[in-house]
């Protein structure tokens, strides 16, 4: 993998930052929720930014 420049590390934390906020939100309005199709929609979101999440840290390795 070539280095990254400052600029893109910065734009990286920030994306990772991102998609970590919005799991936590997702994740907190499926708690919140009784129909069970808002709640099956909101796990869904969490589950795809977790995974965007842990996509985005791989570059860093």
């Amino acid at each position: 993998m070539p280095n990254l420049t400052t600029k893109e590390l910065s734009a990286l934390e920030d994306q990772l930052n991102f998609e970590r906020v919005l799991c936590c939100k997702y994740q907190d309005a499926a708690k919140e929720v009784s129909d069970t199709e808002l709640k099956s929609s909101f796990t869904q979101y969490a589950t795809q930014h977790k995974n965007n999440y842990d996509t985005l840290l791989g570059f860093l390795k």
